[in-house]
């Protein structure tokens, strides 16, 4: 079966930030599209120059190297070497700027080449979910120390929801821990199936059960990104709120 997706993004500096550290990005090759979405971190500038560099990045390396002939395991080797690489750069920043020194950014990315599956991926906390019969399931795992906590069965995902250590991330870009880069997960793709890619801003106000329903009522996935940024506003999020949302389309 033959698949299109439409897509809508949007990315808002909100009501309490002097800067919009968040970027997006939709990059549209012939044969591949990359959704993209990150949330900097770091003094000054410098969280907006790293999520910059790795939504710069990232499609970058996916372009030069995720060639037709590739079968599955060898486009998960190849975004995970896109993702370290985009985290070399950015540590290489840090090391040669002092004004950089410690800058960071989450990224979470949807990749799809034309005819195939979709590939997830995402180091941080931003997120990705899956929304298919009215259900939503989230695709990524958040790399804080709450999600640290519940996997080792010390706290409870509910009090993970509250903890101190939810927004303390212990793997990022612009950090060693990224290692090999991340877990990348294949979804099999259903006719009507959404996506979403969106910071903590959104998540860290608006409920799941929310999301899911805001997002399968929508009929235009532009209109459905600007309005699940103005949702979180309306519930008080004070972080910076992007988010990408994609629909598969039958045809």
């Amino acid at each position: 079966m033959a698949f299109t997706l439409n897509i809508g993004k949007c990315s808002l500096l909100g009501n309490y930030r002097e800067n919009n550290e968040d970027s997006i990005d939709v990059k549209i090759f012939p044969d591949l599209t990359v959704n993209i979405v990150a949330d900097g971190m770091g003094g000054q500038a410098a969280g907006e120059i790293a999520s910059r560099k790795a939504v710069d990045i990232i499609p970058r390396e996916l372009r030069k190297n995720l060639t037709p002939h590739l079968n599955t395991e060898g486009v998960k080797t190849t975004i995970r070497r896109a993702i370290v690489q985009a985290n070399e750069e950015i540590m290489a920043m840090g090391a040669l700027d002092k004004d950089m020194k410690n800058m960071g950014t989450t990224v979470v990315m949807a990749v799809w080449r034309k005819g195939g599956e979709m590939f997830v991926a995402g180091v941080g906390d931003s997120r990705c979910y899956l929304v298919r019969n009215k259900r939503i399931s989230q695709l990524t795992v958040d790399h804080s120390l709450a999600q640290a906590l519940v996997e080792a069965k010390t706290i409870s995902p509910a009090e993970a929801k509250d903890h101190r250590f939810r927004n303390v991330l212990w793997k990022y870009l612009g950090s060693k821990e990224v290692g090999e880069g991340p877990e990348v997960a294949v979804v099999q793709l259903q006719a009507n199936d959404r996506f979403l890619l969106c910071t903590d801003g959104l998540t860290g106000v608006v409920t799941d059960d929310d999301l899911a329903a805001f997002v399968t009522a929508a009929t235009d996935m532009q209109q459905c990104a600007e309005g699940l940024g103005q949702l979180a506003l309306d519930q008080n999020s004070r972080d910076n709120v992007s988010c990408v949302v994609i629909e598969v389309v039958e045809g």
